[in-house]
């Protein structure tokens, strides 16, 4: 018999209703303590303490076992959202004999009840900490089974790749009915095209979670930090007439039309015989290189003194532009900024469509894995090797695919997982 749990499942403070979630085998008669009787569905009820105060007056909504979030039997408490109820509540139900949820715990209980698979898990997470449209569809079609779905036709297809191999080892001693080697090549010919087109789209669907980077680079004194401070809205970068103010890469983070984008402030470009200056444009070029899109501001129009390759997406604008000129931009006068903006926010949307399901590096790796399982068992095919061997390694590649929804080896990710969650999920 699971412990009884319970936590506060909406945000800390001043509300006008607050949620109280309760969940384990014991749910229904810990709040029975506390109300007269249980609603069948949902009811307003009084609450009280065990000596009888009344605490509140709360909607109660009960949960069957197999219904609810976590798959056992669930109770919550739709309270008036003030600290003085909430604490007053919980400490009802600690004298209950339920005790307060670790962080987590909750969706743990789901992923034990399969309720969830662990990439619907880490969907979930996601979409707690999703802050920009783009960040919110990624992580709901996550949530939603998206990644489970492809798992799970790749795992059927790796399944029947295998048996029909199997099938020529009991008839290792007779003549093989048919060949099967056209059927298991092009289930796995299948397969690996759509591995190969998710682990493509992982590496996008990974800045869509951490934020694409955008760095402002170029001299000093050519309007970077100005130009940072006016896409930001704020002071968020000194500007000074005096060179090399900027010595660090100054972060800010922004929604640029749903897409999360850090836009990088750097250190400006020159040689120089200041140590701490010369550090930080050693540290502005390595940032620009690893950046997404990177907006050189110069003087003459054109970027090849700065030892910095200009990818496709890249920006040459004139800084301290005075005007609405077509190659020039100036976060003092605004010129040129509209411009701007809509070329980040076209070449990054233009990234974001060619996301997969999978978004993390865990799920590439797992899919990387069987890929090169596959390309093995493809390769004793080829030489005619041991039937055996071959379907060792088609297993091995369904064991990877495993791994991806948490059937098998993740035991050890599961405790930094549920870290990352609040005490109500």
């Amino acid at each position: 018999m699971s412990d009884t749990i319970y936590a506060l499942a909406s945000a800390r403070g001043k509300a006008g209703v607050s949620v109280i979630r309760i969940s384990g085998d014991a749910a229904f008669t810990v709040v029975g303590q506390l109300c007269s009787s249980l609603p069948q569905s949902r009811g307003l009820r009084l609450l009280k303490s065990v000596d009888g105060i009344v605490l509140d007056q709360a909607l109660v909504l009960t949960f069957a076992e197999g219904a609810s979030f976590t798959g056992e039997p669930v109770v919550e408490l739709q309270c008036h959202g003030s600290p003085a109820v909430i604490e007053a509540v919980q400490e009802a139900l600690s004298k209950t004999g339920a005790r307060l949820a670790e962080p987590g715990e909750f969706t743990r209980r789901a992923l034990e009840n399969e309720k969830l698979d662990l990439s619907q898990v880490e969907g979930l997470s996601d979409l707690i900490e999703a802050e920009t449209e783009a960040q919110r569809r990624q992580a709901f079609a996550l949530m939603d089974g998206g990644l489970t779905e492809k798992v799970e036709k790749w795992r059927v297809d790796l399944i029947r790749a295998a048996a029909l191999i199997e099938a020529t080892i009991d008839f290792a001693d007779e003549d093989v009915p048919v060949d099967v080697s056209p059927e298991v090549a092009a289930l796995m010919h299948s397969v690996k095209a759509d591995l190969e087109k998710e682990i493509a789209g992982s590496f996008v669907a990974e800045r869509v979670r951490d934020g694409f980077e955008v760095a402002i680079i170029g001299p000093p004194n050519i309007g970077k930090s100005t130009l940072l401070n006016a896409l930001a809205g704020r002071q968020a970068a000194i500007t000074s007439e005096i060179a090399g103010t900027t010595r660090d890469v100054i972060e800010v983070r922004m929604n640029l039309e749903g897409i999360p984008v850090t836009v990088l402030d750097t250190a400006g470009l020159r040689e120089t015989a200041d140590t701490i200056e010369a550090l930080g444009v050693e540290l502005a070029r390595n940032r620009a290189e690893s950046a997404d899109l990177r907006i050189f501001l110069t003087e003459q129009g054109h970027a090849r003194d700065f030892g910095i390759t200009i990818q496709p997406d890249d920006l040459v604008l004139l800084g301290k532009a005075d005007s609405e000129i077509s190659a020039g931009v100036s976060g003092k006068t605004g010129a040129g900024m509209d411009q701007m903006i809509r070329h980040i926010t076209s070449a990054l949307g233009s990234r974001v469509a060619i996301t997969q399901s999978a978004v993390r590096q865990r799920h590439r790796i797992a899919m990387k894995l069987a890929t090169r399982y596959m390309n093995a068992a493809q390769e004793l095919i080829t030489s005619d090797g041991e039937s055996e061997l071959i379907a060792m390694e088609l297993h091995s590649a369904i064991h990877a695919m495993n791994s991806i929804i948490g059937r098998v080896g993740v035991e050890d990710l599961l405790d930094e997982i549920f870290a990352s969650f609040c005490l109500g999920k």
